[in-house]
């Protein structure tokens, strides 16, 4: 799913791209996209985009008239920048935007459908569709640590809360959790001062990195690799490859669709965590350190 880098790279192109430009038609091509009756699609039409904003993972186009129309582009939605009327014939071809200089069009990989638009009207229907996140670069440290103790749940799941947090997925809270050498299940309010600090700072730091590094890898004129896995990564996607930092490979745990991978030698003291699938078919055959995974 793209996360904050990713979206506010598509922010920054699309606002190069398209801002100050009419929208001539929105041509939408699977009527699952639209998730919203009024405003209909067609009122935006000949309306001129001022802003692109970024709402936690969610692009919101601002048009003229206090209409916007938010898109989230859940796992597998990419943006492209194509020239003037595109054709729409590809199955994943979701949607067009289509502007005066070019078209933003919408595709989606796979056969599910969890791309979705809405539009709506004033900032009021707007502030509806916030989930509320915390931006991580206004917040102190200390309002960081009351927001995650709000509730006492692990870290992973309330580094990607967007009712916490604003624009962390899968794939960054992995890296944040490493930079932080913590546990993915470590619980919220068990962490001394000196890990909320440390936590804080982790989060800046790979969001500002990644947000640099994507950001120049689109001065082509367009983002062109949004994806979950990048080979620079330090841990995501990168279960049994070596560790950057220590060199003892990357393990993970696996839970419906989704994969936490993590460094046991930097972040658990060398525990390994308990897989639900693996752990439950292995049971005390399962290895609790990294020790005994590598003897064995």
């Amino acid at each position: 799913m793209p996360e904050y880098p990713d979206i506010c790279v598509y922010q920054e192109c699309l606002e190069l791209k398209a801002k100050g430009q009419r929208l001539l038609g929105l041509r939408i091509k699977n009527p699952f996209l639209l998730r919203s009756v009024e405003p209909a699609p067609a009122d935006l039409e000949g309306r001129e985009l001022l802003e692109v904003r970024r709402l936690g993972k969610r692009l919101v186009f601002v048009f003229e008239g206090e209409l916007f129309a938010v898109l989230h582009l859940m796992i597998a939605g990419r943006l492209s920048w194509k020239g003037m009327d595109p054709k729409l014939g590809s199955k994943s071809t979701l949607a067009s935007f289509d502007f005066e200089e070019g078209c933003l069009v919408l595709t989606e990989a796979g056969s599910k459908r969890r791309a979705s638009l809405k539009v709506v009207r004033g900032e009021a229907g707007l502030l509806e569709l916030d989930p509320g996140g915390i931006d991580l670069f206004q917040a102190t440290t200390d309002e960081f640590r009351e927001v995650l103790t709000r509730t006492n749940h692990t870290l992973k799941r309330a580094l990607t809360d967007p009712r916490l947090l604003d624009g962390i997925g899968n794939a960054y809270s992995d890296e944040i959790l490493h930079t932080a050498r913590l546990s993915p299940v470590q619980l919220t309010k068990n962490l001394d001062l000196d890990e909320w600090e440390r936590l804080h700072q982790a989060c800046q730091r790979v969001l500002t990195i990644w947000t640099a590094r994507l950001r120049a890898e689109a001065q082509s004129g367009w983002p062109k690799k949004v994806t979950a896995f990048h080979p620079e990564m330090a841990v995501h996607g990168r279960f049994g490859e070596k560790c950057p930092v220590c060199g003892h490979g990357v393990q993970r745990i696996v839970y419906a669709s989704r994969e936490t991978n993590y460094c046991a030698a930097c972040q658990t003291g060398g525990k390994l965590l308990a897989d639900r699938a693996l752990s439950r078919l292995l049971k005390s055959d399962w290895p609790k350190t990294l020790e005994e995974l590598e003897g064995r």
